[in-house]
């Protein structure tokens, strides 16, 4: 799932198929410059993939069930690993805008939960987080970025409800509950994926100092001219990282 500033990746897959959101029945429509609003069938080196170009967020005005949609169809799908990927703001001092960050963990700071109201049948809406994000899938993720010299961090990503930006207070109250990015998705996607039995990896790129960090003001702007900047090492990260992917055994690949 490409998100903001990942939107260029697109131009280093074989694209088979392509297919408008709004032409896939329960598909939203994303609406936020830089989602450019397509399911594609593609391949990245060896390895065949679904690919959402963008996402509704619940900001825009979009439900919890029908922004979830998209990740409850790849479940249909019989999709079994997910990436996601999004911009974020740095709080960790030591990011700079153009870096990645692979999430290790997650902070729900949005006051919303995709599964809220789902059945309990068998406890399985009480999903399990200790291990949010697949080991297996960062190890590669990291091995790609070491194979292509890119910068990538690994930290805890707190995730808000938006649309409007964070304050600086906030930003000091998010650092001290050890947060190190902060952005307006993800989480969700995250959530349904897991209870849909998904492995699941994230991804950032760090486009802006978060609120109070830097002297310059915030704006979507700044975080589309970041991404475009960053769009060449991303596609080499997502390319190397299919190559990991795919030097499993055949038996064992799966899809992502």
């Amino acid at each position: 799932m490409l998100g903001s500033g990942f939107d260029a990746v697109r131009e280093c897959l074989r694209v088979e198929k392509k297919v408008a959101f709004p032409d896939l029945p329960g598909f939203p429509r994303a609406t936020v410059p830089g989602h450019a609003g397509e399911l594609l069938l593609a391949e990245i080196g060896k390895l065949r993939l679904l690919v959402c170009c963008g996402r509704a967020h619940f900001y825009e005005g979009a439900s919890m069930e029908s922004a979830m949609f998209p990740v409850r169809a790849l479940a249909a799908a019989q999709v079994t690993e997910l990436l996601l990927t999004n911009a974020a703001g740095g709080i960790n001092k030591r990011y700079e805008p153009g870096d990645f960050m692979l999430f290790s963990d997650h902070i729900n700071f949005t006051g919303l939960n995709p599964l809220r109201g789902f059945p309990r049948a068998g406890g399985r809406c009480f999903v399990d987080l200790t291990q949010a994000y697949s080991p297996d899938l960062r190890t590669k993720l990291r091995s790609a970025a070491r194979k292509e010299k890119i910068r990538l961090h690994e930290g805890v990503y707190i995730g808000v409800s938006g649309p409007s930006y964070e304050t600086p207070a906030e930003i000091r109250a998010f650092r001290a509950m050890g947060a190190d990015a902060v952005g307006m998705s993800t989480i969700p996607e995250v959530l349904m994926a897991r209870y849909s039995g998904m492995d699941v990896a994230a991804l950032s790129c760090i486009t802006n100092h978060a609120a109070g960090i830097s002297r310059r003001f915030l704006s979507h702007e700044e975080v589309l001219a970041v991404g475009r900047r960053s769009a060449e090492k991303a596609a080499r990260l997502l390319l190397a990282f299919a190559r990991e992917h795919s030097t499993k055994e055949p038996s064992q690949r799966k899809k992502i």
